[in-house]
């Protein structure tokens, strides 16, 4: 599999709904979700695709960046696991930075995320990016006006710079409806596992929205650029989103199946005599599972 990225956006911008207001995804479907069946058996075939793509970008050298941005909850942390899932975390990493330090706010601003990027036969996975600065920064007034609109206007010189560089960098948006948004992060909220995802930032998300839909509008209109353009992934449901995502990141990558190294286990040498420890000298995990049994 291979291909080229044709510059167009495969989502939609955010639309208008009735009372609710500015209602970002529209669901692709109506509504249907994929049958969790359909959905595993096709992950599945596609993660052994980014094993061929690893495979390649190893041999060849090609440095990947991949970015994922949208709101709070809409599936780009579930998305990101499922891409990395068999891969080699020492080739395929995730960047998700914490908010920066005293000493990081009075560096360049970029100077952190460039820290990240893929050396040759990497690929880094921003779960969120630079573009913090385009949203949640300049949403919630977490940096000046002259602060955001310097920015904007370095944010597409270096990416430009980064392409020409020979970085394959995607960017894709996460795009979910108001009323999905909401229904998650309740869920959230009465789920134990989960309610670490959840921070005030995150619920003050929700009385924002509209302002979070400026801001991604003229995200899009300053930094959609044809070497770097946005690709937007309706993720209303989840197991679509992911599909779509990574067919689309592969269709992008010009990717061939390098066929590794053929490997024999060697036959195991005989004994020369060693005698084991006794098992009472050492300390051993106690046996919880004999219970399980």
């Amino acid at each position: 599999m291979s291909g080229k990225n044709n510059g167009k956006h495969n989502g939609k911008h955010d639309g208008k709904s009735g009372a609710a207001g500015d209602v970002e995804s529209a669901s692709a479907g109506n509504g249907a979700k994929v049958p969790r069946g359909v959905y595993e058996k096709e992950l599945y075939r596609l993660q052994a695709e980014l094993v061929k793509m690893q495979g390649w970008m190893t041999s060849v050298g090609a440095r990947i960046v991949v970015i994922f941005e949208g709101r709070d909850a809409a599936g780009k942390g579930g998305t990101i696991r499922r891409v990395t899932e068999y891969l080699n975390p020492r080739v395929a990493r995730i960047a998700a930075l914490p908010k920066p330090t005293e000493r990081e706010r009075t560096e360049w601003y970029f100077q952190r995320y460039i820290g990240q990027l893929p050396a040759a036969g990497e690929m880094v996975l921003f779960d969120r990016s630079w573009y913090n600065r385009a949203g949640v920064e300049h949403v919630m007034g977490f940096c000046t006006k002259a602060e955001y609109a310097r920015f904007m206007h370095q944010c597409p010189i270096l990416e430009r710079m980064l392409v020409e560089d020979g970085i394959l960098l995607r960017k894709y948006w996460f795009s979910v409806s108001d009323t999905e948004q909401q229904r998650r992060f309740a869920s959230r909220l009465d789920d134990p596992m989960r309610r670490w995802k959840l921070s005030p930032m995150d619920l003050e998300s929700l009385t924002r929205w509209e302002d979070y839909s400026r801001a991604k509008d003229e995200m899009f209109m300053l930094t959609d650029i044809p070497e770097a353009p946005w690709n937007v992934v309706e993720s209303d449901d989840k197991r679509s989103a992911r599909i779509n995502m990574i067919t689309h990141l592969l269709s992008t990558i010009p990717y061939h199946d390098v066929q590794p190294p053929s490997l024999k286990l060697p036959p195991r040498p005989p004994s020369t005599g060693y005698v084991r420890t006794p098992r009472e000298l050492e300390s051993y995990v106690p046996d919880h599972a004999a219970r399980l049994r």
